[in-house]
């Protein structure tokens, strides 16, 4: 029974352990903890970027390598089609256009190609356009003859725009109307005040042409006083807008008898329209 009654021997003294723990510090060992973790995933992203950047150009590479040579005889230039082309010949445009043989559709700047055709003084516009597979489109939109100019005993022909778009030298063309007294050396820099003169005089022999039969010559010496022969009769005129000045010789017409469009100069051989209320008519002597 003593034995049973007898008192267990206590626990040992340890010393105290402290189970307090600090807030902030556990915070901060979990941002840091972060921030590791963060910083080799970002690394691990960068590198990732870096091959697979690496991967992707050497496989264009390769493409290139290899499939250039399938891509240029899929898109290799065999036929060159110009259209609009009257004046100027195709070799011509062919020699402008400087394409190359072998030369591929994807190898074309056209907008190249378009300033160099109308670099031709024959050629007002173009338009350049690929057409699959093989085929480059050249499409021109010509200058009309308009005038023939006479400058330094030489014949210009030009447009209606005053562009010069050949020298004809000696000869002439009956079917245009003629022009004198235009400086050669402006004619041919395309100088905008002859271009501007060029015009009104081809507008004058457009006007005249309306009411007369027969090739028309205008004198342009003189810009503030164009003079126009035609069918022997020679009118003259003033500053004011040449369509201004010849509809008001239209509506008094009928009234001039004695004005003769014979060619021969019999009557009246002169109408000068210089004056703004008023118009003079001349007999020939």
């Amino acid at each position: 029974m003593r034995f049973l009654a007898r008192k267990r021997r206590p626990s040992p003294v340890e010393p105290r352990k402290n189970q307090w723990k600090d807030p902030q510090g556990e915070r901060a060992g979990r941002e840091a903890h972060l921030g590791k973790t963060a910083r080799r995933k970002a690394l691990t992203r960068w590198i990732g970027v870096v091959l697979g950047t690496v991967l992707v150009a050497g496989v264009i590479m390769m493409s290139v390598k290899y499939a250039g040579p399938a891509l240029q005889a899929l898109l290799e230039i065999k036929t060159i089609t110009i259209e609009g082309g009257h004046h100027i010949d195709r070799q011509k445009v062919l020699d402008l256009a400087k394409v190359k043989s072998g030369t591929g559709l994807h190898d074309i700047v056209t907008s190249v190609i378009k300033g160099q055709v109308e670099s031709h003084p024959w050629v007002k516009e173009s338009e350049v356009t690929r057409v699959l597979f093989h085929e480059l489109r050249i499409s021109l939109v010509e200058r009309k003859p308009a005038a023939v100019i006479r400058a330094d005993s030489q014949n210009f022909l030009t447009d209606a725009e005053g562009h010069v778009l050949t020298r004809l030298g000696q000869t002439d063309d009956d079917a245009l109307p003629l022009v004198t007294g235009i400086n050669s050396k402006g004619l041919l820099e395309e100088a905008e005040s002859v271009r501007q003169v060029i015009a009104s005089g081809i507008e004058l022999a457009h006007l005249v042409g309306q009411t007369f039969e027969g090739r028309l010559q205008v004198n342009a010496e003189n810009p503030s006083n164009l003079i126009a022969l035609v069918q022997g009769v020679r009118f003259q005129f003033g500053e004011a807008t040449v369509g201004e000045q010849w509809e008001r010789f239209r509506r008094v017409k009928p009234t001039l008898k004695t004005l003769n469009f014979d060619g021969r100069g019999r009557g009246a051989n002169e109408v000068d329209l210089r004056y703004e209320n008023r118009i003079v008519v001349r007999e020939g002597g």
